[in-house]
């Protein structure tokens, strides 16, 4: 009884801080024979405009925090899809490791002074930086939870909205983990059965929620609102449901359901809950033949980009495929990406 007066508390406490979260949804399928595939919804309550970039090996980087800034150079090229331009928001590397920056209200990172003694990184780059030095996930959390350094965010340029993400990481082998700032301290879910992650609450609760709808058959009733805690069931409960295969076509039509399950239609509003956001893409990720896939909801085609015929080597150029104003393309897209400069991300206030 304990338990589930528990998990009552926790549903209520998630729907009274739901007003004020911006969606997303993240989940990982594995199949059969090393099929793996990770695919995450962006919501947002406006356009967040989304450009395709593919970065080689080697490029010189700085964590944007002035003087205490890590500096690094890519070991592995990546392609990734920007918000705005300032950030990394979701991507994988050559490698197969996948990174998806979802928001979460609760986040509360370290007390960072710019250009203090403390190393740092600003969270627009933390995705990026997984993707540029890492292969696998464990090797992403040996390095991160050292804490040689701090993540810092700040406010998204142009707004009053606070920063406040966690990161989930995914390999070729299945393996998963998430990373979360709770109370200042970096906390590191590990396993490879964690595959699926939302919004608030934090993720211990949504696993003590997901707990109780499991008593509950799928098939008898889910919970179909737009709230994190709801996608997560959901989105827990296909991807086990779905078949286990190693038919790519197959398995990607049935991820592609699965995230498209738990998207926001565009232009979904509601006058007690003006914060629900609308889906504005999707990605999907096949981390055993490396092909990254991209969804705009404004555009009736999907395209992707193969990773076998993408040169990744130091000499390459880095290269965009221009998506913020809705440009339709159609399948496999590597030739409609062309050499640009790279973008700045955004730093500390």
């Amino acid at each position: 009884m304990k338990s589930r007066n528990k998990i009552f508390s926790l549903l209520l406490a998630f729907t009274l801080i739901s007003e004020t979260v911006l969606p997303c949804t993240r989940v990982v399928y594995e199949g059969l024979n090393g099929t793996i595939i990770t695919a995450r919804s962006m919501d947002w309550r406006s356009e967040i405009p989304a450009n395709l970039w593919i970065f080689p090996r080697g490029i010189e980087r700085a964590g944007e925090v002035g003087t205490s800034s890590v500096k690094w150079k890519s070991k592995y090229g990546s392609v990734i899809t920007s918000s705005w331009d300032i950030a990394s928001s979701d991507g994988m590397n050559e490698k197969g490791l996948v990174g998806n920056l979802l928001w979460l209200v609760e986040s509360q990172y370290p007390k960072f002074e710019k250009n203090g003694k403390v190393k740092g990184l600003a969270v627009s780059l933390w995705l990026q930086y997984v993707l540029d030095n890492f292969s696998t996930v464990s090797e992403v959390v040996a390095a991160l939870e050292k804490e040689d350094f701090v993540v810092a965010s700040s406010h998204i340029p142009g707004t009053n909205i606070f920063a406040t993400v966690h990161l989930a990481v995914s390999d070729a082998s299945g393996d998963n983990a998430i990373f979360e700032y709770i109370n200042e301290k970096l906390v590191i879910h590990h396993d490879r059965k964690y595959v699926t992650m939302t919004n608030s609450p934090i993720f211990n609760d949504q696993l003590a929620i997901n707990t109780y709808w499991k008593s509950i058959p799928g098939t008898v009733m889910l919970p179909g609102t737009n709230r994190a805690a709801d996608r997560f069931v959901r989105a827990s409960y296909y991807i086990d449901a779905i078949p286990k295969t190693d038919n790519t076509r197959n398995a990607l039509a049935s991820v592609f359901g699965v995230i498209r399950n738990c998207s926001v239609p565009l232009g979904i509003a509601s006058p007690t809950e003006p914060n629900i956001s609308s889906t504005r893409w999707r990605t999907v990720a096949d981390q055993k033949n490396l092909v990254y896939y991209f969804d705009n909801v404004l555009n009736p085609n999907v395209i992707w980009v193969e990773f076998s015929k993408i040169d990744f080597s130091e000499k390459a150029k880095i290269r965009k495929l221009s998506l913020a104003n809705n440009e339709n393309y159609s399948g496999e897209s590597l030739i409609n990406f062309k050499e640009a400069k790279p973008f700045q991300f955004a730093g500390l206030d």
